[in-house]
């Protein structure tokens, strides 16, 4: 409930935001997420996942603006030789992944067209995870994640060309509270503005 409260104030925030706004603009981008599942129980490694979706650049002036996206995100992980013995019910070694529908909200600075510097928060609802992390098939993520990112994105013309950092702030383990699991890594992306 309360990740439901936190979307709909940042529509009304964005909503409220365009009517404000010197220039609106709809696009859309595709990328690479390089991310893990961060926990001693998980295995130290980025994998790769991809994202996909669509953004819109609200600009209050030449300088700041606000670009809120909608994303279809994926985590992948791999759970360590030691899961079993933290998890008793889980399994070593196994991969599985991670769909988020994310909803990043991103202060854009621009200290030349070119370039706009990117940073806030990011929403993330889970929309289906593997069942094999557990032996009994149950859900062994929570529904929602809040996230922090920064980055830096090119602006080519209408082609935009990105890089962040996403650093996971909730704890997503829904099994107990013996670890907190989080997510993190980093995306990169092009995107091409539509109108």
């Amino acid at each position: 409930m309360k990740y439901k409260s936190l979307v709909l104030a940042a529509a009304t925030v964005l909503i409220s935001s365009v009517s404000f706004a010197q220039g609106f603009h709809l696009g859309v981008k595709a990328g690479a997420n390089i991310f893990k599942v961060d926990g001693q129980s998980f295995k130290d490694e980025f994998k790769f996942g991809y994202n996909v979706g669509a953004f819109a650049e609200i600009n209050f002036n030449k300088v700041i603006g606000i670009q809120p996206e909608v994303l279809w995100s994926q985590t992948n992980y791999r759970t360590g030789d030691r899961f079993s013995s933290i998890y008793p019910e889980g399994v070593n070694d196994v991969k599985g992944k991670l769909n988020y529908l994310s909803i990043p909200i991103l202060l854009s600075v621009r200290p030349a067209p070119f370039l706009s510097l990117q940073a806030g928060p990011q929403f993330g609802i889970l929309i289906n995870q593997d069942k094999t992390l557990v032996k009994n098939g149950q859900d062994a993520f929570k529904n929602g994640d809040f996230s922090l990112l920064g980055g830096v994105q090119l602006n080519l013309g209408n082609a935009k060309i990105g890089g962040r950092y996403v650093v996971g702030l909730s704890n997503i383990n829904d099994i107990d509270d013996k670890e907190k699991w989080k997510n993190q890594g980093f995306q990169v992306y092009l995107g091409l503005r539509i109108f």
